[in-house]
């Protein structure tokens, strides 16, 4: 089968399209026939060297979406449309390929209303955001703040807050033209991080209040701002680092708010947990209360190009490889 490979990683990376052999379904995996995968910062951190604990060579893609095509069962028969994730393209061959060996647990159905393309995208970022925000404390009502409307966690978190009732879903972009496009799209609530602070426009939005929920995945200085931002009793949650791995912090924004600060890994949940997030996900899309966005769609042998893309352009949306 076709698949995209990185034969080795680091500065000399080689990530090339290959033909290896297909996977066979097992008593507890099934076999998919990928349609779409989704491209993560993930690969990227992967492909030049910076996770350890992956080994070349190695198909990567962390997420995907298809059709159970072999293995299945009575909750995921043989032709349902399904997403996934997992430990693919991280610690075994991956989504950029033509059919994946997939673990029952870690499957997802597809609403009807959903192609494939814009569901390869949502496995990550919206389960992610789903548990964190539930982890947090959200209840319909608080305020919540997800940094980086273009990133695919802040877009997520934004989405499902409004969604389920927060009195303000606020994100922020540092990029005026993207700012301006989130608008477009419905996000009303985006402080343009080249007009304001992100302390100055949270004020704006809130009246002075603050926000009750942070889900950051940026780290650096805007975790510490947005620490600052805390209501009484507030949570942030700390899940990526894409603005740097390092901050500083005033604990008094935790000690005299009665506020806490937390970390979240999806992959360290376990799978009634996640089961439980996608029926609250699936019933949003299924009722078009949410919303996935594709920014641009690359094929299979494209793979580096789709990588490269995100990495350097940083689009409002998902980048997804189609097969």
């Amino acid at each position: 089968m076709r698949a995209m490979r990185a034969m080795q990683f680091g500065a000399e990376s080689l990530f090339v399209l290959d033909d290896i052999p297909k996977p066979e379904p097992s008593p507890d995996r099934v076999l998919v026939r990928v349609s779409a995968a989704g491209v993560t910062p993930l690969d990227h951190t992967i492909l030049t060297g910076h996770f350890p604990q992956a080994s070349a060579p190695l198909v990567l893609g962390n997420e995907g979406a298809g059709v159970v095509e072999a293995g299945g069962d009575r909750q995921f028969p043989n032709g349902s449309r399904v997403v996934f994730t997992g430990p693919y393209g991280v610690f075994e061959n991956g989504s950029l390929s033509e059919w994946v060996a997939v673990k029952r647990d870690h499957l997802c159905a597809i609403p009807d209303n959903v192609d494939d393309t814009a569901a390869a995208g949502l496995p990550v970022a919206y389960l992610t955001a789903q548990i964190a925000l539930s982890a947090a404390g959200f209840t319909a009502g608080k305020v919540v703040l997800a940094p980086a409307i273009g990133g695919s966690v802040g877009n997520a978190v934004t989405q499902l807050a409004r969604a389920q009732g927060a009195k303000h879903a606020i994100s922020s972009s540092s990029s005026h033209a993207k700012a301006n496009r989130a608008r477009e799209l419905g996000f009303q609530e985006v402080v343009d991080l080249s007009q304001e602070s992100l302390t100055d426009g949270v004020r704006r939005l809130t009246d002075g209040y603050g926000v009750d929920v942070v889900i950051d995945a940026l780290g650096g200085d805007v975790l510490s701002e947005a620490l600052g931002l805390l209501a009484q009793g507030g949570s942030l949650t700390t899940l990526g680092y894409a603005a740097g791995r390092k901050t500083t912090i005033d604990v008094t924004d935790l000690i005299w708010k009665g506020a806490d600060i937390r970390s979240f890994l999806l992959f360290a949940q376990p799978p009634s947990v996640w089961a439980n997030a996608w029926k609250k996900i699936a019933a949003l899309l299924a009722a078009g209360q949410i919303r996935p966005i594709v920014a641009r769609t690359f094929p299979l042998e494209e793979a580096a190009e789709a990588l490269r893309y995100l990495v350097e352009e940083r689009p409002l949306g998902r980048v997804v490889v189609t097969l």
